[in-house]
């Protein structure tokens, strides 16, 4: 009897694991056959902590070593108003004095690597603040102005000073969002009227310096306000040009900034671009459709103490993410760029579950790979039926496939994030993955694949195979850097015949991410 049943048991391990060898995900397209246009909605804005972080060298460093590889052109920070900027204060008689030195510094550095700023107005300046009522540990005032006419001349002198320094014709191209999250008490002393009374004085003021700027919000936490927000703005005649907000995709821990209340990632299928196409939704059948809609910050996670930030399963989650959204959104703004982010203090271990796409020390984490992906598709996207993949070709003939699998492994709301995404987590095989492009320019190409997943192009889990270390030596970082490169996993020459369609297969697991690029030579 024991016999048979271990005989049973391997008959069972024999068919379970040629069924799962024998599974083919197939995708088929056609190099003559277009969508259209490539929509770039992913990389046209990235976040970053505050402000004043970007005055540091490394902070950066980082940031012009993401837009070269990633693309971003905007970015996004709170805190330009914060007393570490040294912006406002007042003389004896109480008339206000500016002073624009810091912020000079950030911007001239952003201009320096072809970025723009999405400028969001805030915090609070203590000197014109009604309240003590502070966030993080920086202490951003989040009370509204004592004073609405300054807070007005602020906003005026800011545009000014802009427009003079950079020229009317650069500042039209960027963005000034009123406030962050005023939906919530910790980022908001004051009402819902409140806000808008803010965003009144806020908006005309930078209008009256040029018509032509572009000024929005309400820059909410999970999508509010939106409605509301353009009715007053309606009905008022207040100048608005886009809806802005934000969307996470977990649950429980809100505004948790060391992550000890504990996340869990949402099983949703559609959480956060469900809220993106609702959002589009809503503008589309309000009085004003032709609004722009800007998802200011999103991820996976709303606290910067969430492995899943580090782990391999962010990159994967990322691209489903932004494929979900097609077309709805303007821009999706990646929450953060960096872990040199200070919102709970400084962090001094090395993964912490940080925001960032780069750690501290400048690793690549995966979701790094996946921005970087998506930066190297050409600008002509091909119809594809398949959800989880783009392929595009440039306008050299080169063909790229960016593909993945997200599979949401998280056990479910009994397990926290904290608890579940600091384990080593082997990645389970999805079959084989094929794609074929038919109609490809008979020639010789070279091919490169490139590779994120368990344990490829997956830091986290060679610093768990270092024992986790508190701190990492230069060396330490240096071999995590070199072990996680992003160097091609395939490089070969294949010939391409007339009226023979490309094709190659591959193995997938759980949350790989592939890109394969076809270079005409």
């Amino acid at each position: 009897m024991k016999r048979i049943v271990i005989c049973l048991a391997v008959l069972v391990f024999y068919f379970s694991v040629n069924t799962i060898a024998q599974k083919q995900r197939s995708i088929n397209v056609d190099f003559t056959k277009m969508e259209g246009r490539l929509d770039t909605m992913f990389n046209e804005c990235v976040g970053a902590g505050r402000a004043n972080e970007g005055l540091r060298a490394d902070w950066q460093q980082q940031l012009a070593y993401v837009r070269k590889e990633c693309g971003f052109k905007y970015i996004r920070m709170h805190g330009l108003l914060s007393d570490d900027m040294a912006v406002y204060s007042e003389d004896k008689n109480g008339k206000p004095i500016y002073n624009f030195m810091y912020i000079d510094v950030l911007f001239d550095f952003l201009h320096s690597i072809g970025m723009k700023p999405f400028v969001e107005l805030g915090f609070m300046p203590s000197g014109l603040a009604s309240g003590s009522k502070t966030i993080f540990w920086w202490r951003g005032n989040v009370t509204p102005p004592r004073d609405y006419e300054k807070w007005a001349g602020l906003m005026q002198a800011l545009a000014r000073h802009f427009t003079e320094r950079y020229g009317a014709d650069e500042v039209k191209t960027w963005y000034f969002e009123v406030w962050n999250e005023p939906n919530l008490d910790g980022f908001w002393a004051g009402s819902q009227q409140d806000y808008f009374k803010l965003y009144t004085y806020s908006a005309k003021a930078i209008k009256s310096v040029n018509p032509a700027y572009r000024v929005g919000g309400p820059g909410t936490a999970g999508a509010a306000w939106e409605p509301e927000m353009i009715e007053y703005c309606y009905k008022n005649k207040v100048p608005l040009d886009f809806i802005s907000t934000h969307a996470y995709g977990v649950k429980q821990g809100y505004l948790d900034e060391f992550g000890n209340s504990g996340t869990v990632l949402d099983k949703n299928p559609m959480s956060v671009s469900g809220d993106v196409l609702q959002s589009r939704k809503e503008i589309a059948h309000s009085p004003m459709p032709g609004l722009e809609l800007h998802y200011t910050e999103w991820s996976s996670s709303y606290t910067p103490a969430d492995p899943l930030h580090d782990s391999y399963h962010e990159a994967s989650y990322v691209l489903q993410k932004l494929k979900q959204v097609g077309k709805a959104a303007n821009s999706m703004s990646y929450w953060v760029f960096t872990d040199i982010f200070e919102e709970p203090g400084p962090r001094f271990t090395p993964f912490h579950g940080g925001f960032g796409m780069l750690t501290t020390q400048g690793i690549n984490k995966p979701v790094f790979y996946a921005y970087k992906f998506m930066n190297q598709l050409g600008n002509l996207e091909l119809k594809n039926s398949d959800s989880s993949s783009w392929l595009c070709r440039d306008s050299m003939g080169n063909i790229q496939a960016l593909v993945w699998d997200f599979t949401n492994t998280h056990p479910g709301d009994s397990v926290h994030n904290q608890d579940y995404y600091i384990k080593d987590l082997p990645a389970k095989p999805k079959g084989r993955l094929k794609v074929r492009v038919d109609n490809v320019p008979a020639g010789r190409y070279a091919l490169e694949l490139y590779k994120v997943g368990y344990k490829c192009n997956d830091a986290y889990t060679t610093y768990l195979s270092l024992g986790k270390p508190a701190q990492l030596s230069s060396q330490e970082v240096e071999a995590i850097k070199n072990l996680n490169d992003g160097a091609p996993v395939l490089k070969e020459i294949v010939e391409i015949k007339d009226g023979v369609p490309f094709s190659k297969d591959w193995e997938i697991r759980e949350n790989d991410v592939f890109l394969l690029n076809l270079i005409k030579l």
